[in-house]
């Protein structure tokens, strides 16, 4: 996330920020925007409809239709998730055992 400070210009008797190129590209804001007053601050959004997001079921069809090889995921199936004791509302650490190379020791060059 970058942060902007924009400054506050006087138009008429209102006051306006101008929002950089380069934010009104990716957020692909035209004309108009939508203000929503928060608790934290203001929110601006492009008019219009969202953009919309596939569903599980749907991206996991885009995904086989795409004829992308996914073969390197199937490492991450075998890695005993699935068998840790999973608890609502509690936290867990999961902690990977050391790599093989681990125990190698680099030797410092001495200056």
């Amino acid at each position: 996330m970058t942060i902007v400070k924009l400054k506050v210009a006087r138009i008429g008797n209102s006051r306006g920020v101008r929002l950089p190129a380069a934010t009104l590209r990716r957020y692909r804001i035209g004309d108009s925007v939508t203000m929503e007053e928060r608790d934290d601050g203001i929110l601006l959004r492009p008019t219009g409809s969202p953009v919309v997001k596939l569903s599980w079921k749907e991206t996991a069809r885009a995904m086989v239709a795409s004829r992308e090889d996914w073969s390197d995921w199937d490492a991450a199936a075998g890695d005993g998730l699935e068998d840790l004791p999973w608890e609502p509302g509690r936290r867990m650490r999961v902690v990977e055992s050391a790599p093989r190379y681990a125990g190698i020791r680099r030797r410092r060059k001495r200056g």
